[in-house]
């Protein structure tokens, strides 16, 4: 752990920040709240700030507490949970009539290392390793059906090594450990990008590889240059090809309001969902969090004399938009994305047009 912290510490100090000005000032009377209504889940993957980021972006998702989990002293700190035998855990309230179980398991495999029992990825020792903590029988079944199914997959030459383990007791990390990707979004990308996370990821989940059920059906690809200019319009061609943007309120979908999702107007790929779509005020359409978090790539832009998030397709490496923290809750994310990248597909031609598993999501 002394590695990880002395980077972050070196990172704070190139990029002049304090660490103590992120609050998190409901996360206690939300879990309240949320362990009411919702099911709870409660996952080990390595750098909390990364697990609970992807987890966010879900849809189903209400809220992910970063925390610590595993260990066997009490109140563990930052400094102190290693030491107590825990481990970096996050903590998922979820709606289990929107997504299941099984699926957020899908979800975690897909997010680490599964084969690495010293940590994950550039975070070495026991507090950094993977797990599932299961609250009942059931999780416990279908954790170890999802982990068997795994290592038959082939996926992985080396042995799956993910530990399932009761769970006993979950401790909140420190205040500005929650939300941080939302909070200190520049901090954030550039541990995330030296980290090796994504690059593995990448590599392991390659568009070719879909044994896994959670993998999608189609292989989305993106045509040559030019069958693109022939078949975008200009305007579709200058933003998705040329990070263009188009001009604010007069644009196709902000202010759609029908049901359906968007998908990517080059590849076909889901990249939003009506459900997660708001009036922003700024003329773009905008959005609180992913249809499919797997389709969407955050890159730290750096263009106009400022740094801010840019927002791209996975499969067809589409410029779609920019990734702002002022949006609504619960997740606090303003997805702010060009008409001209998009295609809406509306509720009643999902079937048709191939999308029919996401038809679940608009029944009332």
């Amino acid at each position: 752990m002394k590695r990880r912290v002395i980077g972050i510490m070196i990172l704070l100090f190139v990029l002049g920040c304090d660490t103590g000005n992120s609050s998190y000032k409901e996360a206690k009377g939300y879990m309240v709240e949320a362990k009411g209504s919702s099911a709870t889940a409660t996952f080990a993957g390595g750098c909390f700030w990364c697990v609970e980021s992807d987890f966010e972006k879900m849809p189903g998702v209400l809220k992910v507490v970063s925390g610590y989990t595993g260990g066997t002293g009490k109140d563990p700190s930052y400094e102190s949970y290693g030491a107590k035998g825990h481990i970096e855990a996050i903590q998922v309230f979820y709606d289990p009539a929107k997504v299941t179980y099984a699926q957020l398991l899908d979800e975690f495999w897909r997010r680490i290392d599964p084969t690495d029992a010293g940590g994950q990825f550039v975070d070495r020792g026991p507090g950094y390793r993977s797990a599932i903590f299961y609250h009942n029988e059931e999780q416990r079944g279908l954790a170890e059906k999802s982990k068997e199914k795994l290592k038959k997959s082939g996926r992985f030459a080396k042995p799956i090594v993910t530990e399932i383990i009761k769970f006993e007791r979950f401790y909140d990390a420190e205040d500005y450990h929650q939300d941080y990707y939302k909070n200190n979004p520049l901090r954030y990308q550039s541990y995330r990008s030296g980290s090796g996370r994504d690059q593995f990821l990448e590599k392991i989940w390659a568009p070719d590889r879909c044994d896994l059920p959670s993998q999608r059906d189609n292989v989305y690809t993106k045509a040559d240059d030019a069958t693109l200019r022939k078949r975008l319009t200009p305007m579709q061609y200058e933003v998705t090809q040329k990070e263009g943007t188009e001009p604010p309120f007069q644009n196709k979908y902000h202010d759609n309001k029908q049901e359906g999702i968007y998908v990517d107007i080059v590849s076909g790929e889901p990249l939003f969902s009506s459900l997660d779509k708001f009036d922003s005020g700024t003329g773009w359409p905008s959005f609180t969090r992913p249809l499919e978090p797997g389709n969407i790539v955050e890159k730290v832009d750096n263009s106009l004399f400022m740094k801010r998030i840019e927002v791209r397709s996975k499969h067809a490496d589409s410029h779609l938009g920019h990734l702002f923290p002022d949006g609504p809750k619960p997740t606090g994310q303003r997805y702010c994305m060009n008409s001209s990248a998009l295609r809406f597909i509306p509720r009643e031609a999902l079937e048709k047009e191939g999308y029919g598993q996401y038809l679940k999501l608009f029944k009332k």
